[in-house]
């Protein structure tokens, strides 16, 4: 776990890069992800479950995210497309499109799913988090 956290922290830090984020915001942004990371695979160890684990450590980016964002002074996209990058359901998208070419259809469609739900439940977390944060904002 150790390994992974620091491997999805320098990979947020890289991606940061190329998204050319603020210098004095990218070890900020590569923590975000990389606590993001470690609650995924939390989660999954504790619950065994994919769908989950997205949502809670998704729900963890965004509150974190808008945090320093309002600390800072920055938008909250600096932090939270960066930060959500280790929860993206790569490894998943990659499974259904090669059971499909492999034309083992019970698989991808299964991956398929896994994708679409995994992705739902990022865009909720994030959801959720962003209306909390505009209902105390008006308060």
């Amino acid at each position: 776990m150790i390994l992974q956290t620091i491997g999805a922290f320098l990979a947020v830090i890289s991606f940061s890069l190329i998204l050319e984020l603020p210098k004095k915001h990218l070890l900020l942004a590569g923590g975000i992800g990389a606590v993001g990371w470690l609650s995924y695979l939390l989660v999954v160890a504790a619950v065994g479950s994919v769908t989950t684990a997205a949502f809670i450590s998704s729900l963890f980016v965004a509150l974190s995210s808008h945090l320093s964002a309002r600390i800072f002074k920055v938008p909250v996209t600096v932090f939270l497309v960066a930060g959500i990058l280790p929860s993206v359901p790569g490894a998943s998208i990659y499974r259904c499109v090669s059971y499909m070419i492999q034309n083992n259809t019970d698989l991808s469609s299964h991956y398929l799913v896994e994708t679409l739900q995994i992705s739902g439940a990022i865009a909720m977390a994030i959801f959720i988090m962003d209306s909390l944060f505009r209902l105390i904002q008006k308060k």
